[in-house]
């Protein structure tokens, strides 16, 4: 135990980690054993090993939860699924998770010394989140998947209301919603047109002078005549 210990302070992480392995299972139950359930978890953090690290902080909260250094391990646990997050162009699992781990620190912790660290990386991880759901949306628009586009657009306005891209959204639900109504067929024209007519309605309401509104405009217009045309 104390050349584990002596390995670790020297930050030769694996030799610490392979004496710490071995000493978790020898001093299960023992007073030592908590410290060296930490130890474990902290070689691997500093291996920069951080799907094993998580596990390890984590289980260390479970096994240990009355533990003076349960709140480090809850906090650093996160931080590792935050270390994992990939670039917003990847599979988003281990961003969501982030978000999950962090949430629940903060219910646990509410008074934690480390809260304003925390809501800047939640407030980090939810813009990539935010990111990823506005790339694939635009890539149903540049494909011309309109329908894909328009939901995937209307659920960003849902999920991300305070999104600075918001304007942008909403235009491009009017655009979208527009274009799958003119390509569609017969028996469902009618009804996209009126919503590509109510979704400019919302968007002049809350734009009204945006950068955008004259291309709007020319979608409203669109729509109004082409819903004429099919009554006569």
């Amino acid at each position: 135990y104390e050349g584990a210990k002596e390995y670790y302070e020297e930050e030769q992480y694996d030799k610490a980690l392979s004496l710490f392995d071995e000493l978790g299972t020898i001093m299960r139950g023992t007073k030592e054993s908590e410290n060296v359930h930490f130890y474990i978890a902290n070689c691997h953090f500093a291996l920069t090993d951080y799907y094993f690290a998580n596990y390890y902080y984590k289980n260390f909260v479970k096994t240990y939860p009355n533990s003076s250094r349960a709140e480090e391990a809850a906090f650093k646990g996160a931080y590792c699924s935050y270390l994992n997050s990939p670039k917003s162009s990847l599979d988003q699992t281990e961003t969501e998770k982030a978000l999950d781990e962090f949430q629940i620190f903060l219910n646990r912790y509410p008074n934690t010394e480390l809260k304003d660290s925390t809501n800047t990386m939640i407030a980090e991880l939810r813009l990539k989140l935010e990111k990823k759901a506005f790339d694939n949306a635009k890539l149903y628009y540049l494909t011309e998947n309109y329908k894909s586009a328009t939901v995937a657009l209307q659920n960003m306005l849902r999920d991300f209301p305070d999104s600075p891209h918001r304007e942008e959204i909403e235009f491009l639900v009017v655009k979208s919603s527009y274009l799958l109504a003119v390509n569609s067929i017969e028996s469902k024209k009618e009804e996209r047109l009126n919503n590509t007519i109510e979704n400019y309605h919302k968007f002049v309401d809350s734009y009204s002078d945006s950068e955008f509104i004259k291309d709007a405009e020319k979608f409203y217009e669109n729509a109004v005549r082409e819903l004429q045309k099919m009554k006569f």
